[in-house]
């Protein structure tokens, strides 16, 4: 993705491969193919959930890692030594990320989910969306912050510190607030169940990630690495994640059929936390007087979602047919229109920051 240092503000899908610009719609055609899917040929999904390993959907995991790998494999965990930088910013992505964002995300969405829309949605139905916001909350995002970044003029090499070291605390800190507020929301999960979805899809891509890089940078060098084999493994993710979708909806059907107005339910209390916390991290780096190419992209880590990691843990936790998998991609369905335009409210304000190198 290439960056531009012109005046002018950048246009919103500048540096956004095809991908990206159109994931809304990815994720829509998805829906149709399988609910399609479900209807017509239900033995393929039926067949495939019986490959299962300690409630671990052995295809779906082979999936979720082929979407987490490539960007895993991005991450250089040698650039938090650069903490010292703006040491601002990070203090506001980590703060927000961590000690705010999955809190604000657990109260919104109880209170619509279970408040609001209490005469639309039965109660166990409304706990099981609540439990897929709750795994939102709890993933702050790590590979579409690099497209937010580049879209906004950030610094890159500050993105990769803060993106790396948000990584690392999801590590220490994704079960437990996912524990905690499952269980203020009266919603028991077995700690061993979400541990283990911690090693599957975090820990094991991650270390494989890691190990790759280093092994092919020494042997290769950096250049071939990121033009040649990032090149190469990226495309992975988007066909990862399409396959994904087209298998959990071919089981989330019956439920998008009977009741498509669920989906813009989910939709509501997601979209007005992203915008909340966007504009939280933003003030607070405006008023610390963050220089912009630091606080766009730090604002954008709590707005958006590391997604694919939801879905993952949904599933494990709650399974293919839940409500909980259905409202996590539900954030993946409404996550690029509403970034996209946090993208042009942070490129309109840009003269309101102090500038710095990028």
């Amino acid at each position: 993705m290439t960056r531009h240092a012109t005046a002018d503000a950048p246009k919103t899908t500048e540096g956004m491969g095809l991908f990206e610009r159109l994931l809304s719609l990815w994720v829509a055609l998805a829906i149709v193919a399988g609910v399609l899917l479900g209807q017509f040929a239900p033995v393929i999904p039926e067949t495939l959930s019986r490959f299962e390993v300690a409630q671990v959907s052995i295809p779906v995991a082979i999936l979720i890692w082929a979407m987490i790998f490539p960007m895993m494999a991005q991450i250089d965990f040698s650039a938090v030594l650069g903490v010292h930088r703006q040491p601002k910013g990070l203090v506001i992505t980590t703060t927000v990320n961590w000690l705010i964002k999955p809190f604000t995300m657990f109260a919104i969405a109880w209170f619509f989910l279970m408040v609001v829309f209490r005469p639309w949605l039965p109660e166990a139905v409304a706990s099981q969306y609540l439990a897929g916001a709750i795994l939102l909350g709890a993933a702050p995002c790590t590979a579409m912050v690099f497209v937010w970044s580049t879209l906004t003029r950030g610094d890159a090499a500050y993105t990769l510190v803060q993106v790396s070291l948000n990584d690392l605390i999801m590590l220490f800190a994704f079960a437990p607030i996912v524990v905690l507020l499952l269980g203020v929301s009266n919603i028991q999960v077995p700690w061993d169940t979400v541990a283990l979805s911690v090693v599957l899809y975090i820990v094991i891509p991650l270390t494989a990630g890691v190990l790759t890089r280093r092994t092919l940078i020494a042997r290769r060098g950096q250049a071939w690495y990121d033009s040649v084999f990032m090149t190469r493994v990226s495309p992975i993710t988007p066909i990862g994640l399409i396959i994904t979708l087209v298998l959990l909806f071919a089981f989330q059907g019956e439920i998008i059929l009977k009741a498509p107005l669920h989906i813009v339910m989910i939709a509501i209390p997601l979209i007005l936390q992203t915008f909340l916390i966007f504009f939280l991290a933003y003030g607070w780096a405006k008023a610390w007087r963050v220089p912009h190419c630091v606080a766009a992209p730090g604002a954008m880590i709590g707005a958006s979602n590391f997604f694919e990691l939801a879905v993952a843990a949904a599933i494990a936790l709650f399974g293919l047919q839940s409500g909980a998998a259905l409202a996590t991609v539900v954030g993946v369905l409404v996550e690029v229109p509403v970034m996209l335009a946090l993208v042009r409210i942070a490129n309109a304000t840009r003269d309101r920051f102090p500038t710095g190198p990028a």
